[in-house]
């Protein structure tokens, strides 16, 4: 019986394919070429990679391009072969793969920010490139002209951009922890609405074009799930991560999200359950069980000759409680609380084991993930990281 436990423990784990070793310095990007035994990767060290599988298993550059500036960011194009490449200088370079990838021409360049580009998007369906910089800058050109067409002017240093292109908005988070929603129209845009729900920076962007959901993964540990399509301002906290998420990747048709933090955790999270928004914290002068008097509170310390308590929250309820009246800790699945939190007396004995029910799964990718992508055709996911190394996964188990 052990021996079927551990088996079916070891099946429902992310499997390690192959690994790409040889980059000199932090592997900012990488995606996988769909239908191909490849993989395209920009690097710190100033290197374009185009990565093919060989005879013996083994990925080995049968491109390698070294640019004049640090390459941050990457959009790839399968159905017109078309790379650009986002770089610290704030330029944005434009290749043409070959079709047997072990050729890369250059096209052009686009003068697009002053400073290092964050997140390169290239549409196709519009030839729009869309890009974001620490200029605080969100920009858009035409691929086919190289002009420029409009810019946004963001709160603080921009960090990661996703795009619908049936609405033509634009989603742009930046380091104040904000998110910007666009409408772009032509040349201009206009702010639809800014997402604040973060207390750090928002390092990853995914969206769901299907039910108009938009994920974002933040330094505050946490990932927020944003109804945009409800219109009703719902948003959905995910709390599991022990450091700043960097990655987000969502699969659709089993609707599991998939994040991963910079320690190397991967949770995958079951998003086809009903969560809960997770209450506002009330404010109070005193413990909302006891009564008893809150530090600042010298009226009623006076009056009661008591010394005052610090204040706490309760994750279930939202209610200001003292330590006394919230010694227990429990997991609130529903809420998006997968490790235990703080409760009061009173919720933790409302909490049922059913309630306690996990709603997301645990793995180690052991080395420092900056950005994750997943192609759900073979359930495949690709990470790179901090290490100079870029991990081939095959995730079917634990999405499927």
């Amino acid at each position: 019986m052990a021996a079927e436990i551990h088996t079916e423990a070891r099946l429902r784990r992310p499997l390690l394919l192959a690994k790409a070793e040889g980059s000199q310095d932090v592997v900012n990007m990488a995606t996988i070429i769909p239908k191909e035994d490849g993989i395209i990767s920009v690097s710190e060290d100033k290197s374009i990679r185009v990565w093919m599988k060989r005879d013996s298993g083994q990925y080995w550059p049968s491109v390698f391009h070294s640019m004049p500036a640090a390459c941050s960011s990457m959009s790839y194009n399968p159905e017109t072969r078309r790379l650009f490449v986002g770089q610290d200088s704030g330029i944005i370079a434009e290749f043409q793969l070959s079709e047997d990838f072990n050729k890369m021409s250059s096209v052009r360049n686009y003068p697009a920010h002053q400073q290092r580009v964050t997140a390169v998007l290239f549409v196709l369906e519009t030839e729009w490139l869309l890009s974001t910089g620490q200029d605080k800058l969100f920009c858009w050109h035409h691929s086919e002209s190289s002009q420029a067409l409009g810019s946004f002017r963001t709160p603080a240093w921009a960090s990661c951009l996703q795009f619908d292109v049936e609405s033509r908005y634009a989603f742009v988070g930046d380091y104040s922890g904000q998110i910007s929603v666009l409408k772009i129209d032509g040349m201009t845009c206009s702010t639809i609405s800014t997402l604040k729900g973060h207390t750090g920076s928002v390092y990853a962007l995914c969206w769901d074009p299907i039910q108009k959901l938009l994920f974002s993964g933040s330094s505050d540990n946490s990932v927020i799930v944003w109804d945009i399509g409800g219109q009703k301002g719902l948003a959905i906290e995910l709390q599991g991560h022990r450091n700043k998420v960097q990655g987000l990747c969502f699969a659709q048709p089993t609707r599991q999200l998939l994040s991963c933090s910079s320690d190397g955790l991967l949770v995958v999270w079951n998003m086809d359950v009903h969560r809960q928004e997770t209450p506002e914290w009330l404010d109070s002068d005193c413990c909302q069980t006891c009564s008893q008097p809150f530090f600042w509170n010298f009226k009623q310390m006076w009056d009661s000759k008591t010394i005052g308590l610090r204040q706490h929250h309760c994750r279930k309820c939202g209610k200001a409680v003292c330590a006394k009246c919230s010694s227990k800790r429990s997991t609130i699945p529903l809420l998006g609380f997968e490790t235990e939190v703080r409760v009061c007396d009173t919720c933790y004995d409302t909490i049922t084991d059913e309630d306690r029910a996990p709603t997301a799964t645990f793995h180690e990718s052991k080395h420092s993930v900056v950005n994750m992508q997943l192609d759900l055709t073979r359930g495949w996911l690709l990470t790179s990281g901090t290490d100079k190394v870029i991990k081939l996964w095959d995730v079917s188990p634990v999405i499927s």
